[in-house]
């Protein structure tokens, strides 16, 4: 059994674990209990180092070099436990995971010795130098953006843990230093000259496949990009979508024939009007027979019409039971469409900047169009209408001051000076 002592009224306690002659020292300072060895198997040259080492942290105390309270480790554990029980069913499985590995994999090695009050400003930008130096030490490049803004992401929320439990009393500064300011760039998209290059391409596909067997994904994949350039549904929504969401009715506002459609997304449950454009292409797939066994099983595609195996989508299958990526960066690449000018590659979702873009260019309301587009007008601003030459009033901005008119007392008031045009280069 263990032998124990106390000294200084209690305050420090002088004990010698079992199968060991050397006695170790223990306090409780500062909301943490705190342990040293004396090196030292006699016990009163103990008692007088235990001593001497509790003034010393008393003294560290009052200047302000010890800090107390909880240690980030504790408050890690107590986060992901809180975000477990709160988001159950709210986030998606990924994202939770994601939350667990960063906090067990880089920041609990790095911050979980450390008290709260101790993670500065320069803690945080030690931790952004460490990744970096051990990423490219192990992977030869440092971690993408992405990553380390997501890491960033869940420090903050393992902080306003802290804070709302009252361990901390102000969040740290958690900004990139020396960082430059960020471009703002458009999304990639295609102007209406290479939209029309793109569904013409897709027409020519679905008329006319590589081979017979292709032919209904042509076909669903030349309606799918005039359906998303027309409605301005992100992919994910597209391809949740299904034909009892989608109506087509008159609307008194325009006298066109549009179609109403009930969303599903990130967003939750929303309603967007498309353009006339997409009801010949909703028409097209609501009379479009497709495989028994669903698009991509084996035989499928190869099954021929009058064999039973195909048939007539019902009000609960989804327009798009497939989006065959491959064939639409195929297209893309034939038709040398894959990056925008600036190296930014196209996806399914340029197709939705389209929508936004074309529908800007056209005049439209942007806030009319951010709430059929289930966004805001600030996120239409930044990446859309910063880009468009249309947003530009030039009789707003080549404004000209009038003459002014000769005085009553027959002096001339103050000339105005013409404007000079350039000299144009030879």
């Amino acid at each position: 059994m263990s032998e124990h002592h106390t000294i200084l009224g209690g305050k420090v306690h002088v004990y010698k674990r079992t199968n060991s002659s050397i006695w170790q020292c223990a306090t409780y300072l500062a909301g943490k209990n705190r342990r040293t060895t004396s090196k030292e198997d006699s016990l009163s040259k103990a008692k007088e180092i235990a001593e001497d080492w509790y003034l010393l942290l008393r003294g560290k105390l009052r200047d302000g070099e010890l800090q107390g309270g909880k240690s980030f480790r504790e408050t890690a554990k107590l986060y992901l436990r809180e975000f477990d029980v709160m988001t159950q069913g709210q986030r998606s499985p990924t994202y939770a995971r994601g939350q667990h590995a960063r906090t067990h994999n880089y920041l609990i090695p790095f911050f979980g010795s450390m008290m709260l009050p101790e993670i500065t400003a320069g803690k945080v930008n030690e931790y952004r130098v460490h990744r970096l130096e051990v990423s490219r030490a192990k992977c030869g490049k440092p971690p993408a953006r992405n990553t380390m803004h997501q890491e960033m992401v869940t420090l903050r929320q393992i902080f306003k843990t802290a804070l709302r439990h009252g361990w901390i009393d102000h969040l740290p500064d958690l900004s990139e230093p020396y960082r430059a300011s960020p471009k703002i760039s458009h999304r990639a998209w295609f102007s209406p000259e290479e939209y029309k290059q793109l569904y013409e391409a897709t027409r020519k596909r679905a008329l006319h496949p590589k081979q017979p067997r292709f032919r209904w994904e042509g076909e669903q994949i030349h309606d799918f990009v005039l359906f998303s350039a027309n409605t301005g549904l992100r992919p994910d929504e597209a391809l949740r979508l299904q034909f009892r969401d989608v109506t087509v009715v008159e609307d008194a506002g325009s006298g066109q024939t549009i179609l109403e459609i009930e969303v599903r997304g990130k967003r939750g449950v929303g309603y967007c009007k498309s353009t006339a454009g997409a009801v010949r292409p909703f028409e097209r797939l609501k009379v479009r027979q497709r495989p028994d066994g669903g698009p991509g099983r084996s035989g499928s595609r190869t099954a021929s019409m009058s064999s039973g195996e195909w048939h007539a989508p019902g009000p609960t299958d989804l327009l798009f039971p497939k989006w065959p990526r491959d064939l639409f960066n195929a297209i893309l690449e034939e038709e040398k469409l894959r990056t925008d000018r600036d190296g930014k590659p196209r996806t399914a979702y340029s197709l939705r900047h389209t929508y936004i873009c074309l529908r800007l260019l056209e005049g439209a309301d942007i806030y009319q169009i951010a709430k059929n587009c289930r966004t805001s007008v600030e996120m239409i601003e930044k990446y859309y209408a910063a880009h468009l030459k249309t947003q530009l009033d030039a009789a707003a901005i080549n404004i000209m001051r009038p003459r002014s008119q000769k005085k009553a007392n027959g002096k001339k008031g103050p000339q105005r000076v013409e404007a000079v045009p350039l000299a144009r280069e030879m």
